[in-house]
C-alpha cells in the first residue's frame, strides 16, 4: 500500500491538513469541549491510525526510520485525543467490545 491510501489520495490525510488537528492539547481553551464526537468520527480517527501504523512500519522496514517520526507524533496526538473522550465518557455510556 505504502504511503498512498486506499482512496487515491495521499497519506496520511492528516499530514496534509496540516498535522492532523485532533490532540485537544492543541484546541484553544474557549473551544474545547465544544466538538461533538460521534462514532463517525472515532472511526475515521481509528481507520487513520491504522494507515499511520502500516506507514510507520513501511518506512522503518526500509530503513528509514527519521522519516516516520512525523507519523509517529500524528499518531500520539490521536492516540491522546481517543484517550481524552474514553476517560471523559461516563462508564454507563461507553460501550464493551465483545
Amino acid at each position: 500500500m505504502g504511503a498512498w491510501g486506499g482512496r487515491g489520495r495521499r497519506f496520511p490525510s492528516a499530514l496534509a491538513r496540516g498535522g492532523g488537528g485532533m490532540s485537544v492539547a492543541f484546541v484553544p481553551e474557549r473551544l474545547r469541549g465544544k466538538a461533538e464526537v460521534n462514532q463517525e468520527t472515532l472511526q475515521r480517527l481509528l481507520e487513520e491510525n491504522d494507515q499511520l501504523i502500516r506507514c510507520i512500519v513501511e518506512y522503518q522496514s526500509k530503513g528509514r526510520a527519521t522519516d516516520c517520526v512525523q507519523y509517529q507524533h500524528i499518531l500520539h496526538r490521536n492516540l491522546i485525543y481517543l484517550a481524552t473522550i474514553a476517560d471523559a465518557t461516563p462508564p454507563s455510556t461507553q460501550k464493551t467490545v465483545d
